[in-house]
């Protein structure tokens, strides 16, 4: 196993201002989310919503456009060399999107879901690598903004970080073979100095550029509690595995993270709780920003397709054609049928989400089918446009056959379709049987 020690990175591998970096990856189920704590150092109730800064949130969102631009310039090559888009990282980071959702309380604009989908949905045209590795560190700002779970000393800690540069967190969860209704393999055994973590974890988005890594464990106690330990990228035992070798999202470096006795202390031990005690509306929330997110990455990798379709139908005449495809009705009809499966998909997703944002209960509980029909209209989209062009679209000379390797990757962060389609259906036959 060829393995990384994470202290042993090279500070040429980062940008400049990586003194404590970050990056995170999801499972390929719908997580749940760690529970409240019940540590002395962490607030056992939700806090008071703050009201977003809409100022400071205009003007982060002022700067995608070129953020956008700086990402697609080098997303083909971390793509063809696998390698982590530091830069983008960093251009995200200056921009102000990668701390979007940061509480007011905590001086950050207080980005809602609506705001991040729109983030994302554009992150994802220019380099969806990026635009993943950005969506975990969103989701946990968002989190934390919603039901303080870190420390109030660990929290200051990650933002101060964030100040001076990217400081990327995200939950590991996925573990080789693990189910989700399984307890975690990852083992927490308990010192005089605090808990040791033991174990592997799998699809961890980001690996190599964590600052913080939110690892789920078991305790070795006789009866198991399961929590959230806060775990500092550089942890002397912390190894990255680069096990990430994927058709698409090759630059999202989403590698297996080996911890051999990782020392973690005792007030960043977040949630212990017994198996199936965890709070179970906030997860519900958690998982229902986390479809939505994604979704709007997947969307965003189909606009960008689309819009290299564009050009292509725009410039390209055959030697048999006098004018350019796209002056050919049959080309504009199959170009309407992706915009209108596009279309249909960005009113899905951004209209759940503001609903989401407003509250409303049976909005949460249809984000997963919602990501599903939205994960599979911007696929679609990808595969027509691929039909459309012939070789061209399948050639490593234009990008869009690196928007269909992203496109179908993308599945590895969607519940399985069986699941999410078995329990809408069990919704179903619910309300049908009441009276």
């Amino acid at each position: 196993m060829t393995t990384i020690a994470a202290n042993d990175r090279s500070p040429n591998d980062r940008p400049r201002s990586e003194s404590a970096d970050s990056g995170h990856p999801t499972p390929p189920t719908r997580p749940t989310a760690p529970a409240r704590p019940t540590t002395p150092t962490g607030p056992t109730a939700p806090a008071p919503a703050s009201a977003p800064d809409r100022s400071a949130v205009e003007t982060a969102l002022a700067g995608l456009p070129r953020v956008v631009d700086l990402l697609a310039a080098r997303a083909e090559e971390h793509d063809r060399d696998a390698t982590f888009p530091y830069q983008g990282i960093e251009a995200v980071h200056e921009a102000g999107l990668l701390t979007l959702t940061v509480s007011p309380r905590y001086g950050g604009p207080g980005g809602t879901l609506a705001d991040t989908v729109r983030v994302l949905a554009q992150l994802g045209r220019g380099d969806a690598s990026v635009a993943v590795v950005t969506a975990f560190t969103l989701l946990q700002h968002a989190e934390q903004a919603r039901r303080p779970g870190w420390p109030t000393a660990g929290y200051r800690r990650l933002l101060t970080e964030s100040r001076r540069g990217p400081a990327l967190v995200n939950t590991l969860r996925a573990e080789p073979g693990g189910r989700p209704d399984a307890l975690p393999g990852t083992v927490a055994r308990r010192d005089d100095e605090g808990w040791l973590l033991t174990g592997r974890k799998t699809y961890c988005t980001g690996a190599e550029a964590l600052a913080w890594m939110a690892v789920t464990a078991r305790t070795d106690e006789p009866e198991p509690r399961i929590g959230t330990f806060l775990v500092r990228g550089e942890s002397e035992g912390l190894e990255i595995d680069p096990t990430w070798d994927q058709l698409g999202l090759r630059a999202s470096a989403s590698h297996d993270v080996v911890l051999d006795g990782v020392r973690v202390p005792v007030e960043l031990a977040l949630g212990l709780r017994t198996p199936g005690r965890e709070d179970g509306a906030e997860a519900e929330l958690a998982r229902a920003w986390q479809d939505l997110a994604l979704a709007a990455v997947a969307i965003g990798i189909a606009r960008a397709a689309e819009a290299w379709l564009v050009r292509f139908l725009n410039q390209r005449t055959p030697a048999n054609l006098t004018e350019p495809l796209g002056t050919l009705p049959r080309y504009r009809c199959a170009l309407g049928e992706i915009e209108a499966q596009l279309i249909g998909a960005e009113e899905l997703v951004h209209g759940l989400a503001s609903r989401v944002d407003r509250g409303e209960p049976d909005a949460v509980a249809r984000t997963g089918p919602a990501q599903l029909l939205a994960t599979r209209a911007a696929t679609t989209a990808v595969q027509q446009a691929v039909a459309l062009t012939g070789n061209p679209g399948l050639s490593r000379r234009h990008p869009l056959e690196r928007y269909l390797r992203d496109v179908l990757s993308s599945r590895v962060h969607l519940a399985p379709e069986e699941a999410v389609l078995d329990a809408a259906g069990r919704a179903a036959l619910e309300r049908g049987a009441r009276p």
